[in-house]
């Protein structure tokens, strides 16, 4: 059976989204989208313990300081794993979605979405598997408020 990315690949998607959002052992992370369970399993084994995805955290309470989201090649489920992710990130959270860069627009319906939901973009770095976007929001809360 022949996979379509490589382990390298998929080493290599993490260590951007762990550099890009600036992830230590001490802060949360919420991880969602189509290939969320994987990279749960690959920050666990590198010793990431307060990881959760969206289906094992149970009550959003804007806890978390990170979210990490993998998704394929529409920007759909992406969009719906940002849905999902945003109830649990702090005011002030970084963001790292991981973007096939093969389907037309979908880097550019992510950007919107991500702006809508307040975060700004702070980078876009390509790798293998497609271009890892990072983005934080500061002060969401006052915003939220303001509304």
């Amino acid at each position: 059976m022949v996979h379509p990315y490589s382990t390298s690949g998929r080493e290599q998607v993490l260590d951007t989204m762990v550099g890009l959002t600036r992830l230590s052992n001490l802060q949360r992370a919420i991880i969602a989208g189509d290939e969320g369970m994987e990279l749960y399993l690959q920050l666990w084994r590198r010793g990431f313990v307060r990881v959760a995805t969206v289906l094992t955290c149970g009550v959003p309470r804007r806890q978390h300081t990170i979210g990490l989201i993998a998704g394929r090649e529409s920007p759909e489920p992406i969009e719906r794993a940002l849905a999902a992710v945003s109830p649990f990130l702090s005011t002030n959270a970084m963001i790292a979605v991981l973007i096939d860069t093969h389907a037309s627009n979908c880097s550019l319906r992510i950007r919107t979405k991500l702006q809508q939901m307040g975060f700004q973009i702070e980078a876009g770095v390509r790798c293998q598997r497609g271009l890892v976007l990072s983005a934080c929001r500061q002060g969401f809360g006052q915003m939220e408020n303001a509304a």
